[in-house]
């Protein structure tokens, strides 16, 4: 049985474990993060292993797993440092002709001059976001000019701090009334998708983000056929074997927001009926 090495034990982890396994895949988690390691007489736990299945998302110990693991990975850091960069997948996209938003990428310091020139580029509001982001964390709409300067004051007060190394942020359009989908590829193909909603009372009081972890619903849904060839197109062009991209629809256009190379498994019934079979056939094949 070939033998996973799986850097969380969240969601992902607990989901796959008993599907890889009647594929002849054992997948054993092995905690990369939030502990102590001895690098000169390492703990036998790194041992026996045949792949890694995404490589931790904490560069400086990832490449300690790197090489205590010594396995090949289904996503590599190449991939997650590729997709967390979310300038870069934005600018890679747009050049190759895809559908994103209207993004502008501020590296700090900038004066206000140059921040307004930005805000006045867009119909308020704005998405302000940090470059670097998960789970929608840091992740502000703002209307106003004001409040637009006021928040780059304060991340250029963070960005100030010596030991801070991205000093970037996002300002990008705000798609509204759009419809929020993460779809998933495997080795470039399409294998699923599910619509990320707000439930009503949520949405009633303003709230606007689409994040499952701030209490959005997945819910599986058969994507259009344009979306599924925009979903590979993408997962084409930035090369990255597991991947989920996150569409936002509208009646009359559809973007790509954003990408994920760490994107969590949801209910099999969500996706297509092979995709399990896929995965496994991914992981077998970096052997």
């Amino acid at each position: 049985m070939l033998s996973l090495a799986v850097a969380t034990r969240e969601e992902t982890f607990e989901r796959m474990g008993d599907p890889l396994a009647d594929r002849g895949i054992d997948a054993r988690h092995v905690q990369c993060e939030e502990r102590t390691t001895h690098l000169t007489d390492p703990p036998t736990e790194f041992d026996g292993f045949d792949v890694g299945f995404v490589h931790p998302s904490r560069i400086m110990e990832g490449g300690v797993a790197d090489a205590l693991l010594d396995v090949p990975w289904v996503n590599d850091r190449e991939a997650i440092l590729t997709s967390r960069n979310k300038a870069d997948v934005i600018a890679r996209l747009a050049r190759a002709g895809l559908p994103v938003p209207d993004t502008v990428l501020v590296s700090n310091p900038v004066d206000d001059a140059e921040l307004e020139a930005v805000f006045e580029r867009f119909d308020p509001p704005v998405v302000v976001k940090p470059n670097s982001t998960t789970r929608g964390t840091g992740v502000v709409k703002v209307g106003d000019l004001d409040s637009f300067l006021g928040v780059a004051d304060y991340l250029a007060l963070v960005h100030d701090y010596q030991a801070t190394g991205d000093r970037s942020f996002l300002v990008q359009e705000y798609v509204p009334d759009a419809k929020d989908y993460r779809a998933m590829c495997i080795d470039g193909e399409y294998v699923g998708a599910v619509e990320r909603r707000l439930p009503d009372p949520a949405r009633s009081v303003g709230r606007w983000k689409h994040n499952v972890h701030r209490g959005a619903e997945a819910e599986g849904v058969d994507l259009a056929d344009d979306l599924r060839d925009l979903a590979e197109r993408t997962a084409e062009k930035l090369g990255i074997p597991w991947l989920g991209v996150d569409l936002l629809v509208t009646d009359d256009r559809a973007v790509v927001s954003e990408t994920n190379a760490r994107p969590t498994i949801d209910d099999e019934t969500k996706y297509e009926p092979d995709f399990y079979d896929d995965l496994a056939a991914l992981i077998e094949g970096q052997v």
